[in-house]
This record gives structure tokens, sequence and C-alpha cells, in this order.
């Protein structure tokens, strides 16, 4: 029988929005949850008594990614499920979105799942873990505003 019971999830993103969400409903079913985000979340954020545990990291930071998963490895001694959840980012137009701006977006929404996979690998290997990757129905349908956010997550 498939459990979620005492296995360790990380999830990017995890503070709010969807990640928030996903982060509940594991710590509920008895995971230990380790999330991660830019900025750290209102003190109210996580339930009392989740065991939900916040880590302030940029996945787009090579060295602060590493030092995530270098860190709940030293703390849980194993990852069983990576959720690459962070991304996002503000609409622009595509005629005049700036190569900087596009690239940007491409980081967060692409190259930091990339990375944090990268990085997760071994300790996913040693688990037999999972890995899932948030994407959007931006991916195959694009709405204005949306172009390389939409493209990032194809690619994704």
């Amino acid at each position: 029988m498939f459990t979620i019971q005492d296995k360790v999830v990380l999830i990017t993103g995890g503070s709010k929005g969807i990640g928030l969400g996903i982060a509940k409903a594991f710590s509920k079913a008895g995971a230990h949850v380790h999330v991660c985000g830019r900025n750290e979340p209102a003190p109210d954020t996580f339930p009392e008594g989740s065991g939900i545990q916040f880590v302030k990291c940029d996945v787009r930071d090579p060295e602060s990614a590493e030092a995530l998963i270098t860190g709940i490895r030293e703390i849980e001694g194993r990852i069983d499920v990576l959720i690459n959840n962070a991304g996002g980012g503000p609409p622009a137009d595509a005629a005049t979105a700036s190569p900087r701006f596009t690239e940007s977006i491409i980081r967060l929404n692409l190259l930091a799942p990339l990375l944090m996979s990268q990085l997760a690998y071994d300790a996913l290997k040693e688990s037999n873990g999972s890995i899932i990757n948030i994407a959007s129905v931006s991916a195959i349908r694009s709405s204005p505003g949306t172009m390389a956010y939409g493209a990032a997550k194809a690619g994704l």
C-alpha cells in the first residue's frame, strides 16, 4: 500500500499559493515537509503543529539551491520527493519585453527546476524518489503577456 507517512518532501515556492496547498496536504498525510522561498512567510502561514519547515532559498542561485539540498539531506538523511513549484512572472508584451526580462522568466520557470532536479538527483536515486514539476496551462495555450512564461512551462 502506498503511503506518504514519514516521506521527506521538498517543495520550492511552498510558502504561498499552490505550493502552500501542496505543503499542507503532504504534511496532513504525515510527510516531513520542507518548503523554500526567497522571502520569509508570515508567522501564521503554516498550521500550528504541521511541522512544515521553511528554508530561505533562491532556487535560481546554484549555491543557494545546493545549500538547500545539502541541508535537508543532513537533517533528514534523504529526500523522497522534490516538487518544483516555484515560478511565475509578471505579464509583459512580447514585442517590447527586454531580453533580460525574458531570461529572468526562463531562469525561474525552466532553468531553476532543472537545476533543482540535478542537485537532488543523487538523493532521489538513493530513496527511489520522485520529481513533480508544476507546469501551467500556459504551456499549451498562451495568454497575452505570457510568451516567456508559456515557453518556459512548455519546456518544463
